[in-house]
């Protein structure tokens, strides 16, 4: 498929009427009731932004849309989202105004962040999240984008999806829990691949809660904000990348010692890639070991949510179940209508 100049050029002509950011009444707008978005149909639009960091390199970026016109998406792109400014990928309030303009145009049927890197949090107080709310649709990414998924799940009720970004390695796997998610409105289980020796169960069972998480160290960034919703019988999916072990154990001690820990119904690790051990370290499992086992809730660890090719689409906010001894997640429940 090909660009959509005349989707790109109505996205344009919104920017000014979306820096009406109407931060007076939305800051304490709590969620009550979960709202799912529309399904993607065939050959969807496609809204690309870049909520955190840019993409470095023109080649990067145009095989980035060759993907995605190869999945047969027809692409549009933000008007901010080849923008640089140092590790941010433009201006604060232009980033927010791209997240503004994709949701309320209507020719927009999805919203794919071109990658995380830093910034999300940095836009939060700056979403009028009354739009998001009026105008649902899906809204995918992950790694920082963990921030806007919890803000928006917190403040609207709407399903957002941990998945892939525009970058991602779009391999069968990960196509496959795209498809089934966002075009099919199924509710799958979720098994790690044979042969994947990286994988463990912390703690024996199964449970239910709603699935709530993304990056360990983004979702540790919104702890005391009001960004950030309730985890009361939630299953806790995290992931991570790049971090010594110790900071690992740093960050789930602040998810206990706020209280967040205790709360849970169930746990999921998926993958701490690239995160080792420093000379006379503990272990990753013997840190989630001290952490999880005491809360005897079902746990385990190597589901495929992470920084690597292979990744799930996780719906953030709806009804899951996990099994730790198979070590499967089931979602049950269809997350867009």
């Amino acid at each position: 498929m090909t660009f959509s100049r005349k989707s790109f050029l109505t996205t344009s002509l919104m920017g000014v009427s979306s820096l009406i950011f109407g931060k007076e009444n939305k800051e304490f707008n709590v969620q009550s009731s979960i709202i799912k978005p529309k399904k993607l149909p065939k050959n969807a639009t496609i809204g690309l932004i870049a909520p955190a960091s840019p993409i470095y390199g023109a080649n990067i970026f145009n095989s980035m849309i060759d993907s995605l016109n190869t999945l047969g998406y027809n692409i549009v792109l933000g008007n901010h989202v080849n923008d640089r400014n140092g590790y941010l990928a433009g201006k604060d309030e232009d980033r927010v105004s791209d997240l503004h303009d994709m949701f309320m145009n209507d020719m927009i049927d999805g919203i794919i962040c071109v990658r995380g890197g830093y910034g999300s949090n940095r836009i939060l107080d700056l979403i009028n999240f009354d739009i998001i709310k009026e105008n649902p649709k899906p809204f995918i990414g992950f790694s920082d984008i963990t921030s806007l998924h919890l803000a928006i799940y917190e403040k609207t009720g709407l399903i957002t999806f941990h998945g892939p970004v525009g970058k991602s390695d779009w391999n069968p796997f990960t196509l496959d829990s795209w498809n089934s998610i966002l075009h099919h409105a199924k509710s799958p289980t979720y098994y790690i691949p044979e042969g994947d020796e990286n994988q463990f169960t912390i703690c024996s069972g199964s449970s239910k809660g709603k699935l709530l998480g993304g990056n360990l160290t983004v979702l540790t960034s919104l702890l005391g904000s009001h960004y950030l919703p309730p985890f009361d019988g939630a299953i806790l999916f995290l992931e991570d990348i790049g971090e010594d072990v110790y900071r690992v154990d740093r960050m789930l001690s602040q998810l206990a010692l706020n209280g967040i820990l205790s709360k849970l119904h169930g746990f999921v690790f998926g993958k701490c890639t690239d995160c080792v051990m420093s000379t006379y370290s503990l272990s990753l499992n013997e840190v989630l070991d001290h952490y999880i086992k005491p809360l005897h809730i079902p746990a385990f660890y190597g589901a495929m949510i992470s920084h690597e090719e292979q990744n799930l689409t996780i719906p953030v906010g709806i009804q899951a179940s996990i099994n730790a001894d198979n070590r499967t997640i089931s979602i049950l429940e269809p997350s867009v209508q």
